[in-house]
């Protein structure tokens, strides 16, 4: 059983589309989006206070991207809530990944980290 401040109490799932029509693949600009779903598996409300991404393009260049909240809001998940959202992110090339946290809060107080597990970013038929 997990504590209500524990990261295990918040499930984080990742969806990435390739954006065509915002990409410029001549001058190497790849546009995706990415749906988040952020859900309270816990026993205690928790809020997302922010963001830590790391966005890492096939050739190994590294974005960090920190920040309040995401979307401009700082969501309050209640036992058994999920919150939604959809952002988006450029690399220089067709591949990439991206991985990161969010800095929660539970009612209590306790602050800890969500950790969202790597996911892929691929322009469609460039992985096998």
């Amino acid at each position: 059983m997990t504590s209500p401040t524990e990261p295990e109490s918040i499930e984080i799932k990742a969806v990435s589309q390739f954006i065509d029509e915002q990409s410029d693949v001549d001058a190497d600009r790849y546009v995706f989006a990415y749906h988040i779903t952020v859900r309270n598996t816990g026993k205690v409300a928790a809020q997302l206070l922010s963001r830590h991404w790391v966005i890492t393009d096939a050739e190994g260049a590294v974005q960090e991207v920190r920040g309040e909240g995401v979307i401009g809001q700082q969501p309050v998940l209640r036992p058994g809530e999920q919150f939604e959202y959809t952002s988006g992110c450029t690399i220089a090339t067709p591949v990439g990944t991206m991985k990161g946290s969010y800095q929660m809060v539970a009612e209590d107080g306790t602050r800890f980290d969500a950790m969202v597990p790597e996911f892929t970013l691929a322009m469609p038929r460039t992985l096998h």
